[in-house]
């Protein structure tokens, strides 16, 4: 499995995280991976064959390009043959100014290019599949979105909030944040649904649980129990509940069979 990340245009920093690039040859028995939520929107598009994903224990195929809206669980996917996909990785609420419907109706969906952008999309799709290098595909996708920026949609109380929240690694109750911000709680809430597509406890709980998942991942704890409290979780059931909610796994699970699997799927990258 090769995975590759590239920088943005700084013109474009704010509001894209990276590029992103996964090769991998086709699986003798292919296997089922877990995407947590990090509460960044995705663009894809595959090169290679396309992937299934589970929905409610069904499986459909996904678009050759889609927008993919914020994970509210986990997301089970299975690649078909050999993988080729290319990746535009938003910022939390970087989305926003290119969206064409609510971003709080793309929850959990992968919307194809051309429902959002029309003749457009599809346009897009065949310059970035035809591409013959990452770079082009950059320069190709850089210069839709540059066209399309609107912005107009950017709330800077949003992104301030976000920036926040961050910074203290999703460890704040929201009744605090919204203190802190200055702002009434269901003004906030309101603007995190049209921006976002969750909700500030939401997005508070995906950092919190991100900043753990990397913790785990770079084995900087002996035990779950001081991974927990370095989390500032209220008790050990809490933790395993909201791990859980995201994961799908236990912590347990999680720090046995899971830990193996690459860090692209817990979004513990650039």
């Amino acid at each position: 499995m090769n995975y590759q990340t590239f920088l943005p245009h700084p013109d474009l920093a704010s509001i894209i995280k990276c590029y992103w690039t996964l090769d991998s040859p086709k699986e003798e028995t292919s296997q089922v991976q877990t995407i947590v939520p990090d509460g960044c929107m995705e663009m894809i598009f595959h090169y290679g064959d396309l992937y299934k994903q589970y929905i409610e224990g069904e499986a459909v195929i996904q678009p050759r390009s889609c927008v993919f809206g914020q994970l509210t669980h986990p997301l089970r996917i299975e690649p078909t043959g050999v993988t080729g996909i290319f990746s535009v990785r938003f910022h939390h609420d970087g989305f926003v100014p290119f969206s064409t419907i609510p971003i709080k109706d793309m929850d959990d969906k992968a919307i194809p290019l051309e429902k959002l952008f029309g003749n457009n999309g599809i346009k897009l799709e065949k310059d970035v599949l035809k591409a013959k290098t990452v770079e082009d595909k950059i320069l190709t996708v850089e210069s839709f979105l540059l066209q399309m920026l609107n912005t107009e949609t950017v709330d800077k109380i949003v992104k301030s909030t976000v920036d926040f929240l961050l910074d203290m690694n999703g460890k704040i109750s929201i009744n605090e944040l919204s203190k802190q911000i200055n702002i009434n709680r269901r003004q906030l809430e309101r603007k995190f649904s049209s921006a976002i597509g969750l909700s500030p406890k939401q997005l508070s709980k995906i950092i919190r649980l991100q900043t753990t998942l990397k913790h785990l991942l770079n084995k900087e704890y002996s035990n779950l129990t001081a991974l927990a409290h370095e989390s500032e979780y209220y008790d050990q059931a809490h933790f395993i509940k909201d791990f859980k909610e995201f994961t799908g796994f236990t912590p347990k699970e999680f720090y046995g069979d899971k830990l193996q699997m690459s860090s692209l799927f817990y979004g513990t990258d650039s």
